[in-house]
């Protein structure tokens, strides 16, 4: 098997022009659906890590002499990182509820075909 020819294609099929297929459409609603609920959490989990990691350092008297404030903001940061994931998924729901019918429309159309 020559592994330069598999190679080659691969990076060619990024380059060549792409087609405005039916699968295409299907997957950019798929992700137009799922992205929000995605970026959301990502952007959440990591600001309740470092919330929590702060109150670690406070806690520890790494960066401070307030020993309870950092239990405080700790336990803060711990609980945003305890909802991250319900809240993902209530997102996630609500996108694809929001697409489900062009989705499924068009999913039927490539079934069909």
């Amino acid at each position: 098997m020559n592994t330069d020819k598999i190679l080659a294609e691969a990076i060619a099929k990024d380059y060549a022009p792409k087609e405005n297929s039916k699968i295409v459409a299907l997957k950019k609603l798929d992700n137009r659906a799922k992205l929000p609920a995605t970026i959301f959490t990502y952007t959440f989990g990591i600001i309740s890590a470092l919330v929590f990691g702060t109150g670690m350092s406070l806690a520890m008297q790494v960066i401070g002499n307030n020993m309870m404030l950092g239990i405080i903001i700790g336990v803060i940061g711990l609980i945003g990182c305890g909802v991250n994931y319900p809240i993902y998924k209530k997102l996630l729901e609500k996108g694809k509820a929001k697409y489900a019918y062009e989705i499924v429309q068009l999913a039927r159309e490539i079934a069909e075909k």
